[in-house]
């Protein structure tokens, strides 16, 4: 079947189809090592982890996820903090690799730093300056957006609005309001390399052009990021990368998740309500702390609250718990065919509730074949299924018979779930709420949702 993808740049799900048959690259924009990782740093780790692993299942696939480790952002952390930009920059890089690993991030296949890059920025400047589309001016270098007819596409916005919005201290050396820096001079405090326009530094945009074609090549199949590259990263990097190439296509599909908001607001530095990735780890298993960032589908934002942990640790219980009745599966589970569903759920644009769905699918179905025995054969291919899913997510690594399983909905007694929720009808009826509100707590506990309809309460499993 056909893998669907939406496309930013022409904001519907495309059939995708590879550059070259048989084989993918894709880029994502890595890290800007200056602080530890949050939870909205771990998010495009994670979704686009999934994309590959999927990917991998019918390509051959080069994953290239960048380290930015020059940067304005840096430099302020390591004079704030009296060290070495250096220093700054190998800290959180070591940050970033331990706080994924933790998450189930597999490695990319090609991990460039934008400071090993240096040469092949120059170049690509150089080549630019030679066309007509870059001009230097008092030691910097910058892109002449009005060269690029194009620019404003991916982000839809019009040429004359960006200019607009560009109009508040606009540089001297600048021949129009929008053209953006491709390199920068650098005082003696400032990392700097020699180049034709005199020591400096490059602009965050040209870094990624030229480690996407140095690994990938002039066009490249999906490029991925946040929303909030959309504009300007993003946007420039077509620039720039089309220009330098002739008007050759840079990325062929382009994609983006949302943005990871706590209790309905936008995660800042200024609100004090950013989510470290370190803090997650220390009160969930980094497995849960994935799961939660896959419940939502990735183009859409993610609310995170003190309630998503617990609501993951229960999903992933029963599905650990469905495993650990069945023996025997661990020989042959790289084998197992997936899911038909959720071979579905993936192709739908990496639907991963809906494959989350599928799974728990499986689960309730593996409980139902081992409620009187333990042998059966369906049971058995189910498992393996279960866990080959689990591979592409990225779930179900650990061992099920070490799993602390806490919750016990996947074993509780429906007619016991049903003489509670009649207690609470009851109670509800005599308005009793205290009572009628802790048996909702406790079923809520035993990841139990309650759900009212014209025909009275139902009840269903988290998950379901």
């Amino acid at each position: 079947m056909t893998l669907f993808l939406h496309n930013t740049l022409t904001r519907s799900k495309q059939p995708f189809e590879p550059l070259e048959p048989g084989k993918v690259g894709v880029y994502v924009c890595g890290p800007t090592v200056y602080n530890p990782p949050h939870i909205g740093n771990a998010r495009p780790a994670v979704v686009f982890d999934v994309l590959v692993r999927f990917l991998r299942t019918r390509y051959a696939v080069t994953y290239v996820r960048n380290i930015t480790d020059v940067d304005d952002k840096i430099n302020a952390a390591a004079a704030e903090l009296g060290e070495s930009i250096a220093t700054v920059a190998e800290r959180h890089v070591a940050n970033y690799h331990a706080d994924m690993q933790a998450l189930g991030v597999l490695p990319p296949d090609v991990e460039p730093y934008a400071t090993h890059h240096i040469d092949e920025m120059i170049t690509m400047i150089g080549q630019l300056i030679d066309k007509g589309f870059a001009y230097a001016a008092e030691g910097h270098v910058l892109f002449r957006v009005s060269s690029y007819d194009d620019y404003g596409k991916l982000s839809r916005r019009d040429r004359r609005q960006l200019l607009d919005g560009a109009r508040v201290e606009v540089a001297p050396y600048k021949e129009d309001a929008g053209d953006f820096v491709l390199w920068k001079p650098s005082d003696d405090e400032q990392p700097g390399w020699d180049s034709p326009w005199g020591r400096g530094r490059p602009g965050w945009h040209i870094e990624c052009s030229a480690m996407a074609a140095k690994h990938l090549g002039v066009t490249i199949d999906i490029h991925g990021g946040g929303n909030d590259l959309i504009f300007p990263h993003h946007e420039n990097e077509i620039a720039q990368s089309t220009c330098a190439h002739d008007g050759d296509v840079f990325a062929r599909y382009w994609l983006h998740n949302g943005f990871v908001n706590v209790d309905h607001t936008k995660m800042s530095k200024s609100l004090g309500n950013v989510v470290l990735v370190r803090e997650l780890l220390e009160q969930a298993p980094g497995e849960v702390v994935r799961l939660a960032l896959l419940n939502a589908h990735y183009r859409q934002p993610l609310d995170w609250s003190a309630d998503v942990l617990a609501e993951a640790k229960r999903k992933l219980d029963r599905l650990y718990n469905a495993l650990r009745k069945v023996q025997g599966w661990e020989a042959d589970w790289t084998a197992a065919p997936l899911d038909r569903e959720f071979v579905a759920a993936l192709e739908d644009d990496i639907n991963t509730p809906r494959a989350l769905a599928a799974m728990f699918a499986l689960a309730k179905e593996i409980n139902r074949l081992t409620k009187d025995s333990s042998d059966s054969e369906e049971a058995l291919a189910l498992a393996r299924s279960l866990r080959a899913g689990g591979a592409i997510l990225g779930l179900l690594d650990g061992d099920p018979s070490a799993w602390a399983v806490s919750d016990e909905a996947a074993d509780i007694d429906a007619a016991a779930i049903d003489a509670l929720l009649a207690q609470r009808t009851a109670a509800r009826e005599a308005k009793d709420f205290a009572t009628a509100d802790r048996i909702r707590d406790e079923l809520s506990a035993l990841g139990v949702v309650i759900e009212d309809s014209p025909d009275g309460p139902q009840w269903r499993l988290a998950g379901d």
